[in-house]
């Protein structure tokens, strides 16, 4: 049986939260940058902000 503590984690680099891995990023885990898709769209509508 799994632990969450056992899984690895990240930092997003919109909120700068610590996240851990889901199994929904098996395959792409490597190219995961954020926690949610809410902080994915914050940063691409601060850099078109200007």
């Amino acid at each position: 049986m799994h632990r969450k503590s056992e899984l690895p984690s990240k930092i997003c680099l919109e909120c700068e939260r610590d996240f851990v891995w889901r199994r929904k990023w098996a395959r792409c885990w490597d190219e995961v940058r954020f926690c949610s898709e809410r902080c994915r769209r914050e940063v691409r509508r601060a850099r078109r902000a200007g």
